[in-house]
């Protein structure tokens, strides 16, 4: 049984984690039914979305490291690393507050809300402007920001908060917002993982971890997140993401259901 859900954690995290639909929202809420997981889980699993999306993007990563002689690759470079800065800087302070994840889905469900709401606003303004794919500072910034606030509030959606603040701002093409939010989460997350590895060893928070468990949730994680991703990137080619967004409000309203009826806490 630890197997299997371990195996459903892994689809979970790889479909919701770059879709702009709330992976810790989902897991949160998964974990209701299958119980709580560690702390190391959670990193194995993200762990195994980001190394599917570094996959997909190792051309254009590669390309912005070899030709930093380009003026243009150095802009973005630039950028990406502006917007990961201010995430670095901005979630040190969070987690100084001593920030914590909700334990109740309430807040998630609102989020969730929210959020639909926010993604279908901003595909309306988006669409009103040219289709502009170049990323300006002021898309660096508050894409960096944006990160953050979808930290503090499990259901917003990284991926999504991230995405539509750029389109938001400026850049009107889905595309470039979406490639310019992924590369920003590749190091952001990578990091986070990171630090949040080194911090559950040094409290010896990886003893009596089932490793078989872990290993099945990161393959079945890093398998589903790049088939989801690939899909994605297909989809907005031609599609707005108004589905993403009456998903989220539909699962918001039913969540907010099941908490009044006592269903789920």
């Amino acid at each position: 049984m630890d197997y299997l859900n371990s195996i459903i954690l892994g689809i979970i995290e790889g479909i919701t984690e770059f879709l702009p639909i709330s992976s810790t929202g989902h897991l949160i809420i998964a974990e209701q039914w299958l119980g709580t997981r560690s702390e190391m889980f959670n990193i194995v699993i993200q762990a195994g979305a980001i190394l599917a999306v570094t996959f997909i993007y190792w051309r254009r990563l590669l390309d912005l490291v070899l030709g930093w002689r380009d003026p243009q690759n150095r802009a973005y470079a630039a950028k990406l690393i502006v917007a990961f800065l201010i995430t670095a800087v901005l979630g040190l302070i969070v987690k100084k507050l001593g920030f914590e994840l909700p334990e109740n889905v309430t807040p998630i469900a609102w989020a969730l809300i929210i959020g639909g709401i926010w993604m279908i606003f901003a595909e309306w303004a988006a669409a009103r402007r040219p289709p502009h794919t170049q990323i300006t500072w002021l898309v660096a910034i508050l894409v960096g920001i944006a990160q953050i606030v979808a930290g503090v509030f499990p259901g917003t959606s990284r991926s999504g908060a991230t995405i539509f603040v750029a389109m938001l701002a400026g850049t009107g093409s889905r595309a470039a917002a979406t490639e310019f939010a992924f590369l920003v989460g590749i190091p952001t997350m990578y990091a986070a993982s990171g630090y949040e590895l080194l911090k559950t060893f040094k409290d010896g928070g990886a003893a009596g971890e089932n490793w078989t468990s872990l290993a099945i949730a990161f393959v079945v994680s890093t398998i589903v997140a790049f088939i989801a991703v690939k899909w994605l990137l297909s989809y907005i080619q031609s599609n707005r993401f108004t589905v993403f967004a009456i998903y989220r409000i539909i699962l918001g309203v039913l969540l907010l259901g099941m908490a009044a009826a006592g269903l789920i806490r």
